[in-house]
């Protein structure tokens, strides 16, 4: 009798590789017919878990395999390449003659048309690429012979529009191919039961599905670089430069190291700054983001992987799966703000199973310390952020008909009963569906009369786009993730650097050099969206910053912040980096106090700006900015007075120009619930932040056009689009369902009402604390260090800061 597996066991036995048993726990489901979420931590062999079980049961049917077998979905093109790398070398090792192929944004039209006609029989590729695929004549003969679809980072999905995309894809997969089966992979995740309902829709009430956990524990140890004293850690900042020395001996103690940033910007500060303090990390040293050019990011990751680098400075771009192995050292520059992303970039060390991930923590400020110490504890106790899918993206919905339409069309009834099987759109009636198809055929009724929204036809029954004009604009619009315009920067020869936001560059005139991908380039002019520049001998110049770049705390994070507050001033802390931040607490603990896990502090003090109110409540940025507008609010009711707002990640600061009344009843009546959307609607302009998401819905939904290449509309004139049109809409379709969801989107993920209204009810709860001061303290000074960036004045930002500190001592 055959040995189960008999011929992967033979291939791991010839390498020398050991089967983990969750990868056999997913050969063995898979073979029976499941559908599945693995979860598994990176670098633990979790492509094999999901390959070989599909490839081994191809290699024991009689007939070959003909067309499509694999779709592997990937949230990041970098990753697509290893997963090629690895297939290729499974079909070498289980002698199979089956080809594997890439198709994403980076593949040449040339690839493309030659995998339309001869398909792979494992096709690797994006979320969007894959609704290209669907947006192709007769997709259904060429996907039918589909017999899985794995989904791979699927943690990085279920939270976005890209998510919605894929579960719209995989309604209409499950028709074409109804044989298909569904696989995740994911890392652990605080809501992972959603994301298997999420992931395989109307199947999840089946009894055909596994979860199943990779058991494999993946040490991880947290070093937090510290300076020799706490008075060389500055109280407030985000870049880190003042530890810069302490980075350098690490680089080059290590054979590769990914030194990751939490922005594009401050990924190329460091790496200037990296290099101008170790000249002899020239050539050894290199950068990467998104913004850059394909060539240059392959160039990297091919060096990095072959050990020709020393280091790489990095955002987000090498969070994900790429299978670096040489890689054994990784510094994060300041906070994270998440759980789950420092675990992500952690995981990039020590890339086998059972080997320690070693990841060095550099805090940019004093109260960064406190956050590593909570970081810890989140990895010691597996305390990890969910991911809420987003639900009702009717405009995700739009796009998606549209591409359906541009195809070979579709019928109304049986494309209702598949998108309602999606998590996303369960709760859409039929009249809501109405509503949508009315929007795709005439834009709606105050659009109809223009006929540039007249994009979909229906001709016996059939939805679909007849115009060439309109299918071709559709084609190059598909996607979910819409950023600024960004502008092509290209050297005068062709030679193609990467991308940069149209903000920054008209700021800049012909003859000004600036830095952008690692090196001083002059701009010479900007041209139908291109920015020409050349080489140049300049050694200053600005640095780009792209929007969005700064991240807000996560409500798991601030939690345990609270707890080691608390620890470290009123416990014996073991965490080295409690006990060298105790001065710091026993300087805030002179001026005022150290708040307790369930106390609110809020501190008032008279300087020459005025009447500050600091409280902190450790909830994150975003809630903060929230909650400053709608207690100024309310604190105005009570008694008419203006305050200028600012906040961090620790609290938020109300400033006037006379004294407001702070007293524990009128906190907790300014802490209520009650009448929240009210208060919070009159509070921060609702209407404004709607028509910030519009823009957004606007291009995913095909209301306005961002171009053909080349050739992009300008950002003021995509802005005045939008902003006309969300005019109109507001005077004169109140029930239009993407008006209506801006709004949703707007309370839902900035202001994060579900988060604010857990926020209030835990400081109604909270004892509260209120201390006059005479001058502000170490917690309060970050908070008003941030609002003085934002003013203007003669005087430097060092120079207002230096005197705060001053008057503090």
């Amino acid at each position: 009798m055959a040995k189960a597996f008999e011929a992967i066991h033979i291939w791991y036995d010839a390498l020398g590789w050991k089967v983990f048993p969750f990868q056999k726990q997913c050969w063995e489901a898979y073979q029976r017919g499941n559908h599945g979420l693995l979860i598994a931590p990176t670098g633990s062999g979790k492509t094999y878990a999901m390959l070989l079980g599909i490839l081994d049961e191809a290699k024991k049917e009689k007939a070959a395999a003909r067309g499509l077998q694999i779709i592997w979905i990937t949230p990041i093109r970098a990753l697509a390449e290893e997963i090629r790398l690895a297939t290729e070398r499974a079909f070498k090792g289980l002698e199979m003659t089956w080809t594997v192929a890439v198709r994403s944004g980076d593949t040449s039209t040339t690839e493309r048309a030659k995998q339309s006609r001869d398909m792979p029989q494992v096709l690797i590729t994006t979320p969007e690429s894959l609704q290209l695929l669907l947006a192709q004549k007769d997709y259904a003969k060429r996907l039918s012979t589909l017999k899985c679809l794995v989904l791979d980072e699927w943690h990085e999905l279920v939270g976005n529009k890209r998510g919605v995309q894929m579960e719209l894809a995989l309604s209409r997969l499950k028709h074409i191919a109804p044989n298909m089966r569904i696989w995740g992979i994911s890392a652990t995740l605080g809501n992972l039961e959603e994301a298997r309902q999420v992931l395989l829709g109307d199947y999840y009430q089946s009894k055909a599905h596994v979860l199943i956990h990779a058991d494999i524990k993946k040490p991880i140890q947290l070093i937090t670089i510290l300076p020799k004293s706490i008075e060389q850690m500055p109280w407030s900042g985000h870049i880190g430069m003042r530890m810069l020395k302490q980075v350098v001996p690490l680089i080059e103690q290590s054979e590769s190291c990914l030194i990751f940033t939490n922005t594009r910007a401050q990924a190329e500060i460091w790496y200037k700054q990296l290099l101008d303090e170790a000249p002899d990390l020239a050539g050894l040293l290199a950068l990467h983001h998104s913004s850059m050019s394909k060539e240059l990011r392959q160039w990297v990751e091919a060096a990095l992987h072959e050990g020709k680098l020393k280091a790489v400075v990095c955002t987000s771009s090498l969070d994900l799966g790429v299978d670096f192995r040489p890689v054994d050292t990784i510094i994060q520059i300041g906070s994270p703000k998440g759980v789950a992303r420092f675990i992500q970039r952690a995981g990039r060390s020590g890339h086998q199973p059972g080997a320690i991930s070693k990841i060095y923590f550099l805090p940019t400020n004093s109260l960064e310390l406190i956050e590593a110490a909570a970081l810890r504890k989140a990895i010691d106790d597996k305390i990890i952020e969910p991911r809420p899918p987003y639900t009702r993206c009717f405009d995700v919905l739009a796009q998606y008909l549209v591409t359906l339409a541009v195809s070979d069309g579709f019928r109304k009834e049986q494309i209702y009963e598949e998108i309602t099987s999606c998590f996303c759109f369960q709760s859409m009636t039929q009249q809501e569906f109405q509503w949508v198809l009315n929007y795709i055929c005439t834009g709606g009724e105050p659009l109809k009369a223009y006929d540039e929204f007249h994009k979909v036809v229906v001709e016996e029954g059939v939805y679909k786009v007849v115009n060439r004009r309109i299918a071709m604009r559709h084609r190059l619009s598909i996607g979910t993730i819409v950023s600024d315009a960004m502008l092509r920067v290209t050297y005068m020869n062709g030679s193609f650097l990467g991308h940069i936001e149209e903000s920054f560059i008209s700021k800049l005139r012909p003859g000004d050099a600036f830095w952008f991908a690692g090196r001083f380039v002059e701009l010479g002019s900007v041209n139908a969206m291109q920015a020409l520049v050349r080489k140049t001998a300049k050694k200053s110049g600005p640095i780009p910053s792209w929007m969005g770049g700064r991240l807000s705390m996560t409500a798991q994070l601030g939690n345990l912040l609270r707890e080691k507050l608390y620890e470290a001033y009123y416990a014996t802390p073991k965490d080295a980096e409690l006990k060298f931040i105790k001065p710091l607490l026993h300087l805030q603990a002179e001026h005022s106090i150290i708040p307790a896990t369930h106390e609110l502090l809020i501190e008032q003090f008279e300087s020459e700006e005025g009447f500050h109110i600091i409280i902190y409540p450790f909830e994150g940025r975003l809630v903060h900015l929230v909650l400053a507008s709608l207690l100024a609010y309310r604190l105005a009711q009570i008694n008419p007075i203006s305050f200028s707002l600012s906040a961090n990640d620790y609290g938020l600061e109300l400033l006037s120009d006379k004294q407001a009344e702070i007293s524990e009843a009128v906190m907790h009546q300014v802490l209520s619930s009650k009448d929240l959307l009210h208060d919070i609607q009159a509070a921060i302009n609702a209407s404004e932040l709607a028509a910030g998401k519009f823009r957004d819905i606007a291009v995913i939904a095909g209301l306005v056009f961002q171009g053909m290449p080349g050739k992009a509309v300008k950002e003021k004139h995509l802005k005045s689009s939008t902003q006309l049109i969300f005019k109109v809409l507001m005077e004169n379709d109140e029930g239009n369902l993407l008006l209506n969801q801006a709004f949703e989107e707007a309370f839902t993920y900035q202001v994060e009402e579900s988060r604010l209204r857990e926020c209030l009810a835990r400081l109604s709860q909270s004892k509260i604390s209120i201390k006059q001061l005479k001058v502000p303290g170490p917690l309060a000074f970050p908070i008003m260090v941030d609002r003085l960036r934002q003013q203007l004045s003669s005087e430097s930002l060092e120079e207002r800061v230096k005197r705060m500190q001053l008057n503090m001592r």
